[in-house]
Order: structure tokens, then sequence, then C-alpha cells
């Protein structure tokens, strides 16, 4: 992945709810405002739907962290956009995944992660946050443009979209079944969020 400082910097201006919410903290362009969302602590959040919730709870994960800074470019209209992936989840990258990959003969645990695109660079906001995994993600089996603050339902289809049409057709996962996939998935939810309780 790439720093946020890949981004050329803009003025913020009062164009919408969340660049209000920036200039109602002093923050007045947009480099400042990805620092201070990626200096927000890494935490999952009451309400991942909330646009606003990382301003209330003053913490977010990568899905709110970046849902906020791609609705601010879109406000500025600024060519910044948001991406969900797919990765692997191995034990390399998550302490503990061994345990789910065994219980559910898999090789690695298909799970979803959000970033920012801007031309060719990979921007992760919570790269750098305590946010359960032991390295950043620089490789996926599925990318996808979506938008700034897609609901956790629609996140949820296009996952299980995507591994019909695309992850589950790999070598590696032949004769693996979807329902096994998402109930392994469920136990990947909850490993990822004792690492970040623990943190």
């Amino acid at each position: 992945m790439d720093k946020y400082s890949v981004f050329p910097d803009k003025i913020i201006t009062s164009s919408g709810i969340v660049s209000r919410r920036f200039l109602d903290f002093e923050i007045t362009g947009f480099a400042e405002a990805c620092r201070y969302v990626h200096q927000l602590p890494y935490g999952y959040n009451s309400d991942r739907d909330d646009l606003m919730i990382l301003f209330k709870e003053k913490m977010g994960s990568c899905t709110t962290k970046h849902a906020v800074i791609a609705s601010l470019a879109a406000e500025l209209v600024f060519p910044i956009v948001k991406a969900i992936g797919i990765y692997g989840m191995t034990e390399e990258i998550v302490s503990g995944t061994d345990r789910i990959l065994n219980k559910y003969s898999l090789p690695y645990l298909p799970m979803v992660h959000c970033f920012l695109v801007y031309e060719d660079c990979r921007v992760d906001l919570s790269e750098g946050n305590r946010n359960g995994k032991n390295r950043s993600i620089e490789r996926f089996l599925y990318t996808q443009i979506v938008e700034p603050n897609i609901s956790a339902r629609n996140e949820y289809r296009l996952y299980r979209q995507a591994l019909n049409d695309s992850v589950l057709k790999r070598d590696e996962m032949r004769g693996v079944q979807l329902k096994r996939i998402l109930q392994a998935r469920e136990e990947g939810i909850e490993l990822l969020k004792s690492k970040v309780s623990a943190g």
C-alpha cells in the first residue's frame, strides 16, 4: 500500500456534510483530513452505516475511515475513490487464523478490506493502526470500486457475489462450498475483533 502523502492536497470548501465537519474542526486541507482520520484509533463502530459515526465515536475501522475520506473527496470533486478488496487471510496476516483454516479445511479465509484508490496508488488509512493485522494487505483476490459509504448489506452482497463469480473458481478453492466460507468468515470477524480489543 502507498502512504496518503501520494494524494495531492486540496483546500476543503463547505461542499457537504463531511467537508463542513472537518471545517468545524478547523481542518482546512485534504492532507490534514487524511492525517486526522489515520491517527484516530482503530475500532469497530456501533453503526458502520452512519457516515458521521467516526466523528461521534472518535475511532473507526477501514470501512468507516475510508467512507469519510472518500465522501470528502466526492464532495470536493477530487479523483479519490473507495475500493473493496477480498484478500486471503492467513496466520501470517492475523495470528490465530490457522485454527479456523484447519477447522474448515481452507487454504486461506477470504475477507473484506477497504482502501482508497488514486490513479495507480492504493492507500490504507488504517495501516499502522492497531487493526488486528500483523502486516498490511498487499495482494487481493478481487477488488471493486464502490460508493464511499456502501451499506453493510450491499457490501455483504458484493462479497458473496465475488466469492461465487471469482474466488470459488480458483484452483485452490475447488470443492469448497460458499456456506463453508461464510461460516468461517464469522469466526474470522470475531478473531479480528478480539485482536483489536486486546490491543
